[in-house]
């Protein structure tokens, strides 16, 4: 189990950071921990933020309070890639331009073609 590390904003101030650097590219370390929070990776954050998805992941996310933790859902073999399901929630419609601008290329039998989930 590894915690996902960072700066503990608000929404609003991971807009200003970043919404003119993300305007035109989906990527982000932003890990969003309830309807106001965001932990920023890319501020005090650990190894965890360069954990890749997958839509067969091998770990899941586990949340307690403010924190986030990824833990193996199964034995990871030495040498294996960790990952885990963005499920990305983005704030507007989940369109097919949408779901094609974070597209997945995890190249799994059940790969869905969007790191973006279903709506919450």
């Amino acid at each position: 189990m590894v915690e996902y590390k960072g700066e503990l904003i608000t929404d609003e101030e991971a807009d200003r950071r970043y919404a003119d650097l993300h305007e035109n590219s989906p990527h982000t370390m932003l890990f969003s921990v309830d309807n106001n929070l965001v932990i920023d990776g890319t501020q005090q954050g650990n190894s965890a933020r360069w954990i890749n998805h997958s839509c067969a992941p091998n770990c899941e996310i586990e949340e307690e309070g403010v924190r986030i933790f990824i833990d193996a859902r199964r034995e990871i073999r030495p040498g294996e890639e960790l990952t885990y399901d963005y499920n990305l929630q983005l704030g507007e419609p989940h369109t097919r331009a949408a779901k094609r601008a974070h597209a997945c290329f995890c190249g799994t039998r059940r790969c869905r073609g969007t790191m973006v989930g279903e709506r919450d």
